[in-house]
């Protein structure tokens, strides 16, 4: 087994730290990259060495890999680390990483490349009979074929970029009078996010669930899952709000999709932490949606009912240790929540607000996580994912694991900025969720409290674009003076949290 000595975060924030602590208890030796706005970032001081890659834009810093591979060179760095999101799943910086005699901490290329691809996912997942939303098996660009396809599997119907993800490159269309205009957006968003325009159709499942699976695979050829996470809470198709397990879940169903994620990560002989994710409609019926190659934002609520660390367990693997346990050996105890702590408006369509943390108090406690980067007085920059935190709590049921949530946002203190922490607190305590009877269209059906207003629709990607350009240019603070300030009203708060913001 081949020993890793020095390993590079190719990331920043709370993610580059949170490797940093699980490589530091191997012993392993952290080297930190960061852009000139991440200067005095946290993930910087903890790392033994750190290195400036370049201006804030992450395109000319955090993207460039060969200035990555440089550093790795001069400090002698023998493994990445990639993180979520920036190169994780980039096929061509693995390959690049391989061929420098570097380990990358992650899947190999070629199952980056194959599952990056939804329409080559689909092909390579068929021969396991796994579940799959009626829909296309090619990429389309023919316009009138396209709308035949689509009215013979029947509206409403999901334009998807067979190279997306996080919700670009995506249309839902109800009737076939709107087909053409959404498949000329879509195709234009997919080609503007990821330089390619290909698409596909497939049904739309009305009031579907998002639910994943943790896999796991070493280069032994074994492979197990971890159970599911619940990740049906999202705005603009991306997460806020995950748990694990599901509340809907039964045993045989859960053993089900178990099954099927582990033929997923077959398909491909996945090494490595992944996740496989499936809609779950209305009539618990299930459907492979995608693979994610990488380690997920929301695997801290794995970790808590697994009591695994998955961190560790994806460096052993690449150091070609065999996984020390079987399927057998894993059950689920307890319940954990997670509410990711954005930098952003829920009164005004979860836009940005971008600025300094004037107050940031964690909250603390048994059974509370914070995975952050940030301290009190730091600013929150403009160039990146607007995600402060992920506040974590975990309990010996769902019950718990909400009231302790409920708890932990009261006491969570943040001032300067709003954050979807109001907004985890109204989720946390509505009848839909508490029941586990919601899914993914809950902002769209109850997100009306007096306090924080109903989205009347979702901001598009241009409108938060300008959003963040406007902040940019000092032209703006906030994107609505007159909406009201949800962090800074005390409605619904405590009296302990009432008399601390006096």
């Amino acid at each position: 087994m081949k020993k890793i000595e020095k390993l590079l975060i190719a990331n920043r924030g709370e993610i580059a730290l949170r490797v940093m602590r699980s490589a530091r208890e191997m012993g392993i030796k952290t080297v930190a990259i960061y852009s000139e706005a991440d200067r005095q970032a946290l993930h910087v001081r903890f790392a033994d060495e750190a290195v400036c890659v370049g201006p804030p834009a992450s395109s000319v810093s955090y993207l460039r890999t060969d200035v990555i591979l440089d550093v790795c060179k001069k400090l002698g760095v023998d493994a990445i680390h990639p993180g979520y999101g920036f190169l994780s799943e980039n096929a061509g910086f693995a390959q690049q990483v391989q061929e420098a005699g570097i380990t990358f901490i992650g899947p190999s290329p070629e199952a980056i490349e194959l599952m990056g691809s939804k329409l080559a996912a689909k092909a390579a997942v068929a021969k396991y009979n796994i579940p799959m939303v009626p829909g296309t098996e090619y990429a389309i660009t023919d316009i009138e074929e396209a709308k035949t396809i689509a009215t013979n599997i029947g509206f409403p119907i999901l334009i998807k970029a067979s190279a997306g993800g996080g919700g670009k490159g995506m249309r839902v269309v109800d009737q076939v009078s709107q087909f053409e205009e959404q498949m000329q957006l879509a195709v234009s968003e997919a080609t503007s996010a990821f330089g390619d325009g290909s698409v596909f159709i497939e049904k739309y499942v009305t009031s579907p669930r998002h639910i994943e699976i943790q896999v796991l695979g070493d280069t032994h050829g074994n492979i197990v899952h971890l159970f599911e996470r619940e990740c049906s809470i999202q705005r603009r198709h991306q997460k806020v709000i995950e748990e694990a397990p599901s509340a809907v879940l039964t045993p045989e169903l859960r053993e089900q999709m178990g099954r099927c994620a582990v033929d997923v990560a077959k398909a491909c002989d996945y090494v490595g932490a992944g996740t496989v994710e499936f809609l779950l409609d209305e009539n618990h019926n299930f459907y492979f949606l995608e693979m994610n190659t990488r380690l997920q934002v929301e695997h801290p609520v794995t970790e808590q009912i697994t009591g695994l660390d998955l961190v560790k367990e994806q460096i052993k693997v690449a150091q070609g240790a065999p996984l020390s346990f079987s399927q057998e050996d894993l059950t689920i105890n307890g319940h954990a929540m997670e509410l990711r702590v954005y930098a952003e408006d829920p009164a005004n369509n979860f836009l940005p607000d971008i600025g300094t943390l004037t107050t940031y108090k964690r909250p603390q406690g048994l059974g509370v996580r914070v995975d952050d980067g940030f301290e009190e007085g730091m600013e929150i920059p403009i160039y990146y994912d607007p995600m402060i935190a992920k506040l974590v709590t975990y309990g010996k049921d769902r019950e718990e694991a909400i009231e302790k949530m409920i708890r932990a946002i009261e006491e969570y203190q943040i001032t300067g900025i709003e954050t979807t922490l109001p907004f985890g607190k109204f989720v946390m305590q509505h009848e839909a969720f508490r029941s586990g009877n919601f899914d993914t269209k809950f902002i769209e059906r109850y997100f009306q409290d007096p306090c924080v207003l109903k989205p009347s629709s979702s901001p598009d990607e241009a409108e938060i674009a300008a959003v963040l350009a406007a902040m940019f240019s000092g032209q703006a603070k906030k994107v609505n003076s007159a909406s009201t300030s949800v962090n800074q009203s005390t409605g619904g708060m405590s009296d302990w949290r009432k008399n601390r913001l006096k």
